[in-house]
């Protein structure tokens, strides 16, 4: 089975629970894993569709298959120093962006639970006749 970039159900699922950990969640709890960490936890399976779709319509990606372990280790490097080392070391951002370890644990986790559920959705689906 092709690999669905910004129709992939992860994804939509991520994009659902952003809006509603911002507009919802964050209104009924003060603090805690919604406000520190729920947002770390999709980031990586979030964001990899839509670098990935971007990368495929570019020219820079070849075929449609889920992504790769090491395009998954290469957002979670990205991610993970761009808002845990390089931007709360900048003036501009510095305030807003806190260098946190267990955001990187976060964002390691949910490279890693997303890397098994595009292995078993889509490695399932690739044994039917239809796929």
């Amino acid at each position: 089975m092709r690999f669905r970039y910004l129709r992939d159900p992860l994804f939509l699922v991520c994009l659902a629970t952003y809006f509603l950990n911002r507009y919802v969640l964050k209104s009924i709890w003060q603090s805690g894993f919604v406000h520190e960490h729920l947002n770390d936890l999709i980031c990586i399976p979030f964001w990899v569709p839509i670098m990935l779709f971007v990368q495929r319509q570019l020219g820079l990606r070849d075929g449609d298959h889920s992504p790769r372990p090491g395009e998954l280790v290469i957002a979670l490097f990205v991610w993970s120093w761009t808002f845990e080392i390089i931007l709360p070391a900048t003036a501009l951002l510095g305030d807003a962006c806190v260098a946190d370890h267990l955001d990187g644990l976060c964002y390691a986790v949910g490279a890693l639970g997303a890397g098994v559920f595009w292995r078993w959705w889509y490695g399932a689906r690739a044994l039917e006749p239809d796929a």
